[in-house]
C-alpha cells in the first residue's frame, strides 16, 4: 500500500503526523509512506497529488486539516480511500477572517496566500462528500481551530455516510494521533482490499 499524507496549512512534509506515520510504516515492507510538499496554490496540489496517485496502486491518503479537504476532493476524483484528520471544511472562509488584512500572505518561503488561491480553494469545495464509505473521519471536540460539529454534519449527511470517530476534549493538531496509526493504517487497507475483491 502506499500512503500518501497530506500536512496541513502552514505545516510542510517534515509534519510531525507525517514523520510518526513514516516511522510506524518503516518496518513494514508492504507500506510505503509519501510526505509531498503541499506549499503551493491550491490547483497545483491537487495536480501534483492527482499525478502521484495515478503512477502507484494500492494508494491510500491521510490528510490532516487542509490536507482532509484535499483528501475530501481526491477521493472524489480517484476513488482512493483516506482518513481525515480534524478536516478543514471552507479553508477559503477561515484564511479570509484570519488574514484578510494581510492579503497576500507569506505561509512558506515559496508560498503566499493570496485571493486567487481563495478562490480555487473555494471552486474544489464539493457540496456533498463523494465515495463517502472509503472515509474515516478522526474528529476531537476540544479542536481550537474549526468547530468539529461542521465536519461531523458534512460527513454524515452524505450517501453513504463517511465512518466516524469524534471524541470529547483533544486539540487541532490530535496530539495523540500516534496511537491511532494502527486503526489509520488497517481502515486503509481494509478499504483497498474490498476493492480488489
Amino acid at each position: 500500500m502506499n500512503v500518501i499524507y497530506l500536512h496541513g496549512f502552514k505545516s510542510s512534509a517534515l509534519s510531525i503526523k507525517g514523520q510518526l506515520l513514516e516511522k510506524y510504516c518503516s518496518n513494514n515492507p508492504n507500506i510505503n509512506v509519501h510526505l509531498p510538499d503541499l506549499n503551493q496554490s491550491p490547483l497545483h496540489v491537487i495536480d501534483q497529488l492527482s499525478s502521484l496517485i495515478e503512477s502507484m496502486n494500492d494508494v491510500a491518503l491521510v490528510g490532516s486539516s487542509l490536507g482532509g479537504f484535499y483528501a475530501t476532493h481526491l477521493v472524489a476524483k480517484h476513488h482512493v480511500p483516506a482518513v481525515l484528520i480534524n478536516p478543514a471544511m471552507r479553508p477559503w472562509q477561515l484564511f479570509r477572517e484570519l488574514f484578510d488584512e494581510v492579503l497576500p500572505y507569506q505561509v512558506h518561503p515559496n508560498w503566499c496566500l493570496d485571493d486567487s488561491d481563495l478562490d480555487q480553494l473555494e471552486q474544489l469545495a464539493l457540496p456533498t462528500a463523494q465515495d463517502a464509505d472509503k472515509i474515516l473521519v478522526l474528529l476531537q471536540q476540544g479542536d481550537e481551530v474549526l468547530d468539529y460539529r461542521e465536519a461531523h454534519r458534512y460527513y454524515s449527511d452524505a450517501r453513504p455516510p463517511a465512518m466516524m470517530m469524534t471524541e470529547a476534549h483533544g486539540n487541532h493538531g490530535m496530539d495523540d494521533f500516534a496511537e491511532k496509526i494502527p486503526l489509520v493504517l488497517q481502515f486503509l487497507l481494509d478499504c483497498i482490499k474490498k476493492e480488489t475483491e
